[in-house]
């Protein structure tokens, strides 16, 4: 390696690959409402932060506010983006039932709500 040359450090190598590979993702509520409240916002970014570890992914950034959330990854070529995707929002919509069920039942189930005739 020449001593002038720096590296980036986005840009990673394998064997016989090398790559600078990201997403931005956007990932909303149900019917767009405003269920996110901090803490579930800072739990939900731990949450994927440990997907993308499982995935040899790097999230990179993470923000949110009420009703969505946006991640910038950085991932191998050998990652399914759509698995990498699937497995981001089962676990984390999982996970965020799961801690914070009273919440999230208020903001996205409407229970007993009788629909109009029609």
């Amino acid at each position: 390696m020449s001593p002038r040359w720096n590296p980036n450090p986005d840009v990673r190598t394998g064997r016989h690959v090398v790559y600078n590979l990201h997403a931005h993702l956007v990932f909303v509520t149900k019917y767009r409402r405003k269920a996110f409240t901090d803490v579930m916002l800072t739990r939900c970014e731990e949450v994927m932060r440990e997907v993308c570890t499982d995935f040899e992914a790097e999230l990179k950034q993470f923000n949110g506010e009420q009703d969505h959330v946006h991640l910038l990854v950085h991932y191998p070529p050998k990652v399914q983006l759509s698995k990498l995707v699937n497995s981001l929002k089962g676990v984390s919509s999982r996970r965020l039932r799961q801690e914070y069920d009273a919440h999230v039942r208020r903001y996205l189930y409407i229970e007993n709500q009788q629909r109009p005739a029609g």
